[in-house]
């Protein structure tokens, strides 16, 4: 037993790497671990800072160039840059739906445009601002119409495609949003022509 122990001492001795090796276990840090105090005072940071008007200044600076970029991609179809409510495949399915389609609703802007001018000029004609009206409604409760068997002809397929949960609580609304503007001033930017519909 004694002369064990001394022949291992013997060879630490001998080989001072060896003992080193015996001592350090494997896996170490390398360094001490920092006292409680360090860590915390390392980790803070101050809740206002110094310069209020730099730290505004920068956030603004930061928050235009989120916005231009996301306005590119809205221009563009760069996916992972656009804003939250337009990106994935549902959303992009969607879009491409109304933009293939004829929807009644993007004319509404022309037809409303028309009913000002009228309404302008037939003061001296009560009978044909009337007539203007009723036109306007007519053109509104068929864009409501026309929406919403877009909205249902566009469930059918976003089920048959991705499944009940891509019919999520809001799409119907992204849809006849989108129907109910000028096909030139939609964002994201059309990237299909008419009748060229999703698969």
């Amino acid at each position: 037993m004694f002369s064990r122990k001394k022949s291992s001492d013997v060879a630490s001795a001998a080989d001072p790497v060896a003992a080193a090796a015996e001592i350090e276990q494997p896996g170490g840090k390398g360094r001490p671990t920092p006292k409680r105090r360090e860590a915390e005072a390392a980790n803070k940071r101050p809740l206002v800072p110094d310069d209020r008007r730099a730290a505004a200044k920068a956030a603004r600076i930061k928050q235009r160039e989120a916005r231009d970029l996301e306005y590119q991609a809205m221009k563009s179809g760069d996916e992972k840059n656009l804003p939250l409510r337009d990106r994935g495949p549902v959303r992009r399915y969607v879009r491409n739906y109304v933009d293939a389609r004829r929807n009644v609703a993007e004319y509404f802007l022309f037809v409303a445009a028309a009913f000002l001018v009228l309404t302008f000029v037939a003061n001296q004609a009560p009978g044909l601002a009337f007539l203007a009206i009723i036109g306007v409604y007519l053109v509104v409760l068929i864009a409501i119409v026309d929406s919403f068997i877009m909205w249902r002809m566009l469930k059918k397929r976003l089920v048959a495609k991705f499944g009940e949960d891509a019919v999520v609580r809001g799409t119907a609304m992204y849809a006849a949003m989108r129907a109910f503007q000028i096909r030139r001033a939609r964002l994201p930017k059309p990237m299909v022509k008419h009748g060229e519909y999703p698969s």
